[in-house]
């Protein structure tokens, strides 16, 4: 019974102050929705992939070399190196130099990542950027400095270009719908918050109910508040 009573008093909370628990919720859906669409620029992904591995000569040796795991092993060990010299600083300047960027070198490095996928002899360079088509510009010539600088480096044509980047035809952030969502729950919660805040902070009398929770004793009776109208 009391459960129900405390369930009473929690609804009787929201009620009273469903203003402030409608509207601040709406506000910030609509201020984050505002500044999805009209503020943030959108960002484009590109990416392409490479595979590591010392390249067999005849098909016998390629045979043998997918069938040994101890080159598999040794291939994907070599992937987290390569994965290092992909986003080097001596790729990254290439990459400008060739593209002819009005960037650095720290500019740069904070648009590309270099990751190995899973635990595969297989790169995989993504470039993030406001132009889609800057940014499969970049991920291209960065696999291409690449395969370079490991042949300088190790002194052996070890990386293939499995897929090359293509345009994309979609941002990837902002998520304007999902920014939207997360905005009207946080706005929710902290609404409702207020709302139980507000209640707590108020010690003012204005019920029978109230009366009774305060004193603890029934009311026997209500005197009508109304005014009298003039007289004629």
């Amino acid at each position: 019974m009391e459960e129900e009573i405390d369930l009473r008093q929690y609804l009787e909370v929201l009620r009273k102050r469903w203003l402030i628990i409608a509207a601040i919720p709406l506000i910030a859906a609509i201020t984050s929705g505002a500044i999805s669409f009209f503020i943030l620029k959108p960002s484009y992904e590109a990416s392409t992939t490479l595979i590591v591995g010392k390249k067999a000569t005849e098909e016998g040796q390629a045979a043998a070399q997918m069938l040994d795991n101890n080159v598999l092993l040794a291939n994907q060990q070599l992937a987290k190196t390569y994965a290092t010299i992909a986003q080097s600083r001596t790729v990254e300047e290439n990459v400008i130099k060739d593209l002819d960027l009005p960037l650095t070198a720290e500019d740069l490095d904070k648009l590309i990542s270099v990751d190995q996928v899973k635990t595969t002899e297989i790169l995989e360079i993504k470039v993030s950027n406001t132009d889609p088509k800057l940014a499969a510009s970049i991920a291209n010539t960065m696999a291409q400095e690449f395969s370079k600088a490991v042949i300088e480096i190790k002194k052996v044509d070890s990386v293939s270009i499995v897929d090359k980047a293509e345009f994309p035809n979609a941002p990837v952030k902002p998520n304007k719908i999902l920014n939207i969502l997360i905005a009207f729950v946080v706005g929710l919660m902290v609404a409702v918050g207020i709302a139980f805040l507000l209640e707590y902070l108020d010690n003012t009398v204005k019920t029978s109910n109230d009366v009774e929770k305060l004193l603890g004793v029934p009311v026997l009776g209500v005197i009508p508040n109304y005014k009298i109208g003039k007289q004629a």
